[in-house]
């Protein structure tokens, strides 16, 4: 493991908004495929694959909550368990949540009670996060595409 599993729940306020749907699919798939190929097409996090497709792309954004401004930092490769417990949320509303928070709980080693604790702060933080309109920095991807230019 490399890192750590933590809940990323995107404000409701940035809902929809995401590096697939600012970019070509072509240049989506380029970005993904690369992400993959770095990761060894493992999870980054638990090292783990899935059944039907051994990872996918998810975004990870830095909050600044003083001047709510979403960056965007980067891509990594998850397996499909990883990725679900990150937008725990959209599992919770798939009816998934608590196989998202029992995976949580294995990958960090965590008891119930703390990985609960920890879900609940998470969600504290998303009702008060989805409260304002976050400008969106992808500074990010424009420096990727330049590189990638040269």
């Amino acid at each position: 493991m490399t890192e750590q599993l933590i809940i990323e729940l995107v404000p409701k306020t940035s809902w929809f908004i995401n590096v697939r749907s600012m970019v070509s699919t072509e240049d989506w798939d380029t970005l993904r495929k690369e992400s993959y190929r770095n990761s060894n097409y493992k999870c980054e996090i638990c090292s783990g694959v899935g059944e039907q497709h051994p990872v996918e792309c998810h975004e990870i954004w830095q909050y600044n909550d003083e001047k709510h401004i979403q960056k965007l930092l980067g891509l990594i490769s998850l397996c499909p368990r990883c990725h679900e417990t990150k937008h725990i949320g959209l599992a919770n509303s798939r009816g998934r949540g608590e196989i998202a928070k029992e995976h949580l709980a294995k990958v960090n080693n965590w008891t119930k009670q703390k990985t609960d604790r920890y879900v609940s702060n998470c969600f504290t933080e998303w009702k008060k996060r989805s409260k304002f309109k976050w400008e969106i920095d992808l500074t990010w991807l424009r420096e990727r595409r330049n590189t990638n230019k040269k």
